[in-house]
């Protein structure tokens, strides 16, 4: 053999070895991949459950609201708009008389 020959027949089984351990690395990191991808489903589901639980929790211990304030009075209502149409009243005649 020609040492040409010879260095291109090493050239070529240097390339085999390159492209066999390049597919090798990205199967490795495709498995690592998919592990990183399985555990944060994982947690993921374990956040979820823990927000619900959470939620659940929250909701147990919230208080009753308080109830309502009673309604006002007929008497009271009246004296609101009493006290509204004698305040509109005179200054309205206030302004006429100016």
């Amino acid at each position: 053999m020609k040492p040409l020959e010879s260095r291109k027949q090493l050239l070529i089984a240097e390339s085999e070895l390159n492209r066999s351990q390049l597919v090798q690395e990205w199967r490795t990191l495709a498995d690592e991949a998919r592990s990183l991808v399985h555990q944060a489903r994982t947690i993921s589901s374990f956040a979820s459950a823990a927000a619900t639980l959470v939620a659940g929790l929250a909701s147990c211990r919230r208080k009753e609201t308080p109830p309502a304030a009673a309604k006002p009075s007929w008497g009271q209502t009246l004296g609101k708009v009493a006290g509204l149409f004698s305040t509109f009243w005179s200054d309205f005649r206030a302004r006429r008389k100016a």
